[in-house]
């Protein structure tokens, strides 16, 4: 198993652990591990975000065994499956021992380990059928949609505008987060050619746009709701012009009119 200098110990034993003990299940027929682990940009924080690969004819049992296959190991503390991200396929665990590790697992029949979001590094497999299924495509990652945002990023203007007027300053608060993570950065970082991660790691990545990005960082007060609503308003249509995209100035310029009386 290849690992990349960036591996600490801790991650690294308990890594070596799974890989040994996972790969004797005749069942699975490849191990890889994506993120920072790909990428070689871990630290102690750093998941382990593994992929692994089951022989069609095998996938459902092994996936009504999850739980069993990975309560194997003594270290396991706590797992739970992925509906909250939208993949079922997932188990979310944390590992204890020297150190306390987030692990995610990933359970795939072999075929569906071509569709990836990023780069996957083989740690074991049979034969070459991980690589080989690696070779059919490659990993892409989810692009925000300009045109799907401008068609809601008013009426979402409005709503948000809405919670702060009746005083509902949480779910105002709630919501600004959601443009940061679904519109914002997303926006700024595929403009910038980078993977559209939402907010993750933007202060490294693009450290300029998130000095903007703080503008919009509220308290649950009504001022500075408002203000933070009119910076996210400012940020956007800034990204907006580097979108080709049919614009609606009709929608823009109500919704926007009605924030701006908000007092």
């Amino acid at each position: 198993m290849k690992s990349p200098k960036s591996l600490p110990t801790s991650h690294q034993a308990l890594l070596e652990q799974l890989v040994q003990v996972l790969s004797q299940d005749s069942r699975i027929c490849g191990i890889g591990c994506s993120g920072s682990f790909a990428s070689d940009s871990m630290d102690q924080y750093s998941d382990l975000d593994l992929v692994i690969a089951i022989e069609p004819e095998h996938y459902r049992e092994v996936m009504a065994q999850r739980f069993e296959i990975l309560n194997q190991f003594e270290q396991l503390l706590a797992a739970f499956t992925g509906e909250h991200v939208g993949e079922p396929r997932l188990i979310v665990s944390i590992f204890g021992g020297t150190e306390l590790l987030h692990v995610d697992f990933k359970f795939v029949a072999l075929p569906d380990a071509a569709q990836r979001v990023d780069d996957t590094q083989v740690l074991w497999q049979k034969e070459s059928m991980l690589s080989d299924v690696f070779a059919t495509a490659e990993p892409q990652y989810p692009q925000p949609n300009p045109q799907w945002i401008e068609e809601r990023f008013w009426i979402w203007t409005h709503y948000a505008a809405t919670k702060v007027a009746r005083g509902e300053f949480f779910e105002a608060l709630e919501f600004i987060s959601f443009l940061r993570q679904n519109v914002l950065s997303p926006l700024a970082l595929k403009q910038a050619g980078l993977t559209p991660s939402g907010v993750r790691t933007i202060e490294k990545r693009l450290p300029e746009f998130s000095a903007k990005l703080l503008e919009t960082v509220a308290i649950p007060e009504k001022e500075s709701l408002i203000f933070a609503l009119k910076q996210c308003v400012v940020l956007y249509l800034e990204l907006r012009q580097n979108e080709e995209v049919t614009v609606n100035d009709k929608a823009r310029e109500a919704c926007v009119g009605y924030l701006s009386e908000l007092i």
